[in-house]
């Protein structure tokens, strides 16, 4: 071992003391020792040793999950795993009871969570809910958490409000994050989501441990929004792949060729698509029960998007008919169902179609 390795473990070990025998911690410290990390010289691994990172994610052992579904339960899962004290809530008890059997801890209510936690993670179905839950005065979570305590926002959120409730946070001196999340239930129960970050560059190090115990892929964005600008951009393209993939599905198929056939050589062509991969099963069994993102869900994205491009004076034409074909199978009761329950649509209005001209 060279001297410049042998400093480079001393001042390691002397940062290491210093943070051990702190009471408040230094945001800043933590969030420079993480560049530091990410930046280490050539010193052999027998050198390392894993209490340096432990120490740098310990003030972020209490974490909070507000809201339980398959997204948030996937997300709790994972974290368990990974030894954090678990905090969980939801309006629906059997979702939390399903959690603490694995040994998350129940809250009954947003307040008595949020004044516990480091961290408090967001996986909630409006930015309607959202608002309420966090800024309410007597009932919302900005007024009771810990100052310098972190939100990652893993819903799908609007940008706008997104960035409020940014404006917010830090009205209580705590960072707040954009997090939203591609994967679906799966990517969630795997721990191999993909996360689109916003929010503080500076502050991000200090959550990226959080992040990497229940994603593969994380991408930090930009400022707060940035996150979910990617998101709402993301989720429009794959609802109108799912309307186009469903047309021509059944446009192919009523002409002569087997969907299992058009969609084997879509795959090995230029139209190969990863939305084929997530959602094709689907589309050709027919299972429109089988949940991977529901048409509800995706209908609300859309509804983000359309209002995020028209707020940005773009033409919205080509994303007009995947949104209407969306809104007529929500209006006509499919929105518990899968996305792809589109196809059904097209199925259904075909046979209207041809009821007409007879």
């Amino acid at each position: 071992m060279n001297k410049g390795q042998q400093h480079w473990i001393f001042g390691q070990s002397i940062k290491l003391f210093i943070l051990k025998h702190k009471t408040i911690i230094d945001r800043r410290l933590i969030s420079w020792n993480a560049h530091l990390y990410s930046n280490k010289p050539d010193v052999p691994s027998v050198y390392y040793s894993n209490e340096v990172n432990q120490e740098r994610e310990s003030f972020v052992k209490n974490i909070g999950i507000v809201g339980c579904g398959l997204m948030g339960a996937g997300i709790a899962s994972n974290l368990l795993k990974k030894d954090y004290h678990v905090h969980v809530f939801d309006i629906n008890d059997e979702l939390v009871q399903a959690l603490t059997d694995k040994g998350a801890i129940g809250a009954g209510n947003i307040r008595t969570l949020a004044k516990l936690v480091d961290v408090m993670i967001l996986s909630l179905p409006a930015p309607s809910v959202i608002q309420r839950l966090m800024t309410n005065q007597e009932q919302g979570a900005f007024s009771v958490m810990k100052k310098g305590a972190y939100i990652l926002d893993m819903s799908t959120n609007d940008v706008a409000i997104t960035r409020q409730l940014h404006e917010i946070a830090k009205t209580y001196e705590i960072e707040y994050f954009d997090c939203p999340l591609s994967g679906g239930p799966e990517g969630a129960h795997n721990g191999t989501l993909t996360i689109m970050a916003g929010g503080s560059e500076q502050a991000f190090p200090e959550v990226l441990p959080v992040l990497e115990a229940v994603g593969e892929n994380i991408e930090y964005v930009g400022e707060s929004g940035a996150g979910q600008i990617v998101k709402l951009c993301h989720n429009m393209v794959v609802g109108g792949v799912i309307t186009l993939l469903s047309e021509a599905l059944i446009t192919g198929e009523k002409a002569g060729v087997s969907k299992e056939k058009i969609a084997s050589i879509l795959q090995n062509g230029s139209a190969q698509t990863r939305v084929m991969d997530v959602f094709g099963a689907n589309m050709l069994k027919d299972t429109f029960n089988d949940v991977k993102f529901s048409l509800a869900n995706m209908m609300k994205d859309m509804n983000l998007y359309r209002d995020l491009a028209e707020g940005q004076q773009i033409p919205t034409v080509s994303s007009q008919s995947a949104h209407q074909l969306f809104q007529i199978a929500s209006y006509n009761g499919k929105n518990h169902k899968d996305s792809t329950a589109v196809y059904e649509m097209i199925g259904q209005l075909r046979q209207v179609e041809l009821l007409n001209k007879n």
